[in-house]
């Protein structure tokens, strides 16, 4: 529901503020004193084209901003576009500056245009002057049928989403097919270059070890022997010493105890200068100096080296990479039986959309005639004499298919006896647009009332200059529908007929002034003696007499 709407600077408009009730909201005032503006302002917040024009002279910027309540849906948009919520409700609010520039915020954060397009089927449908033709478009026409017939299209949405990813799939591995058939050459020369190296991890850190020991082997078997020497075989070895030293320290043991953990410990450290001379010895006599061996460490590196460099920066790098090209081969040569899969999933997905889609189609078809029939009458109702049909034409092309079906359904129209029937953009007039798109609510929200399975629908329903070119009991008819329709949802209603005003379940006036030589709009909403004054403005002219206010009493008590 709208709460709230102002506008500043604004067209005529200084600064005004119009609160919303729920139920019919009627604005009513002199010729020029900015109803309809207001209702354009509205439709500028639903995502509207925007111009400097309405920028009022002298003011460097327009404002207008209103509160929507919120509703599950909104707040499903807001969230998808990173928007904060800021509760039970919605504020929109849009500038436009005078160089043509505009900003857009959505509960005070900055927002797009596109955001108000989005939010719109939520939260208002605007039959402005300037928007009719292009607000029931054949989405809102196709939503308002689902609406009346009840008709639920969650089971087509699901079989067109299981298509969606199985076509995709299936796209997907056919579009790189020609670039991925290039490849396979290259693929198999590196499996077969990999493979044939016989790698093993770490091996490279291994032959530059062992390449360093047979670069440097008669340094290394010098220094190992020298070692040896001097903790062994030399005559002046460590070892010899120790030896002499045990000695010593075991005749002091015999006479002194003192000695003998010395003596152990002697026995100990020679032991282990044992072990390491044998070690030294044993490494120096190990020692191949063969340069065969070193040619072939070189080649092996070399070849490494060359791999590493068009596969990786370590021999474990190249393993992975190889087995990356081999599975990419065995999906090469898989890829008959991928594809086959793949395709059986699509036309069994394909099948199961062509099913839902046609049951959808001939429950709208059912629907339409039914809608088609109610709308007509209801439109004769209100000082039109046409002819009216709902088609839903089907289209079974994929590139038609949709979440919602693959139908367009289109409302059209015959406004003159004799004159074919036409789509409903195709109306001339927009005050007989509004009165079409009336009795269709009408006739819609009269179905869901009967119906056990009633789907409300929260959106707030604007009609501008609903009342052009009826008056009389075609006046109070279109009064009588308004205040039907407004039982289940908001309406809101620009009239300049007594007959509709008096049936306002919130009345509001609009009003413009001089200021110190500046025109100003301002908007009251009324009290009950104040509907009367106004009513009986509308129904005598300027002046107000006592038969007019006797009169306006009797239409106010006759509407309840």
């Amino acid at each position: 529901m709208l709460v709230e709407l102002r506008a500043e600077n604004y067209a005529v408009i200084d600064h005004a503020i119009a609160s919303f009730g729920p139920g019919l909201n009627l604005l009513t005032g002199e010729t020029g004193a900015g109803k309809s503006i207001l209702v354009d302002a509205l439709a500028l917040l639903m995502g509207g084209k925007a111009s400097p024009e309405v920028v009022r002279h002298g003011a460097e910027k327009a404002v207008v901003a209103c509160v929507f309540e919120s509703t599950a849906g909104a707040e499903a948009i807001l969230e998808d576009n990173g928007i904060d919520s800021e509760g039970a409700e919605i504020i929109l609010r849009r500038e436009i500056l005078s160089n043509g520039k505009g900003r857009v915020f959505v509960n005070n954060q900055p927002a797009t245009v596109a955001v108000l397009r989005q939010l719109a089927p939520e939260l208002a449908l605007v039959h402005a002057q300037t928007e009719t033709h292009t607000s029931f478009d054949q989405n809102q026409q196709r939503i308002l049928l689902d609406r009346f017939g009840n008709l639920a299209s969650d089971p087509v949405a699901e079989a067109h989403a299981l298509w969606r990813e199985a076509q995709t799939k299936l796209d997907d591995l056919l579009k790189g097919e020609q670039d991925r058939l290039r490849m396979v050459d290259l693929w198999s020369y590196q499996h077969k270059e990999i493979d044939s190296a016989q790698l093993k991890a770490g091996e490279d850190e291994a032959l530059e070890t062992e390449k360093r020991v047979l670069a440097n082997s008669e340094k290394l078997y010098a220094a190992a022997m020298n070692a040896y020497d001097q903790l062994y075989e030399g005559s002046t070895s460590a070892e010899g010493a120790l030896r002499s030293a045990l000695r010593s320290v075991e005749e002091l043991a015999r006479y002194d105890g003192r000695f003998v953990e010395i003596a152990q410990q002697l026995t100990s450290a020679r032991a282990t200068l044992g072990d390491a001379g044998a070690t030294l010895r044993d490494y120096a006599e190990g020692i191949n100096a063969s340069p065969e061996r070193l040619a072939e460490i070189e080649d092996r590196l070399a070849l490494l080296d060359r791999l590493k460099r068009k596969y990786g920066q370590t021999v474990a790098d190249v393993l992975v990479f190889g087995e990356e090209v081999a599975h990419k081969l065995a999906e090469v040569e898989d890829r008959d039986e991928i594809l086959k899969e793949l395709r059986a999933a699509v036309i069994k997905a394909a099948s199961a959309y062509k099913d839902a889609a046609t049951a959808l189609s001939a429950e709208r078809k059912a629907a339409a005639t039914k809608l088609a029939k109610l709308a007509e009458a209801q439109i004769n109702a209100l000082a039109m004499k046409v002819r009216f049909e709902i088609t839903v034409a089907s289209s079974e092309r994929e590139s038609d298919w949709a979440a919602h079906g693959w139908d367009e359904v289109e409302c059209r129209i015959s406004t003159n006896p004799g004159e074919p029937l036409k789509p409903l953009h195709e109306i001339a007039s927009g005050g007989e647009m509004s009165r079409v798109m009336l009795a269709l609510k009408v006739a819609v929200e009269e179905s869901s009332s009967k119906s056990k399975k009633k789907n409300p629908t929260p959106r707030t329903l604007v009609f501008d200059e609903i009342d052009i070119g009826i008056g009389g009991r075609a006046a109070e008819a279109v009064g009588q529908k308004l205040k039907s329709l407004a039982r289940g949802q908001q309406v809101l209603c620009v009239t300049h007929l007594p007959q509709i005003a008096a049936f306002a379940g919130q009345h509001l006036a609009v009003e413009k002034r001089d200021d110190k030589g500046r025109t100003k709009t301002q908007i009251r909403v009324l009290d009950d003696r104040g509907r009367m004054h106004e009513v009986a403005r509308m129904l005598s002219g300027a002046k107000v007499t006592d038969t007019s206010l006797q009169h306006a009493a009797q239409m106010i008590a006759a509407s309840r």
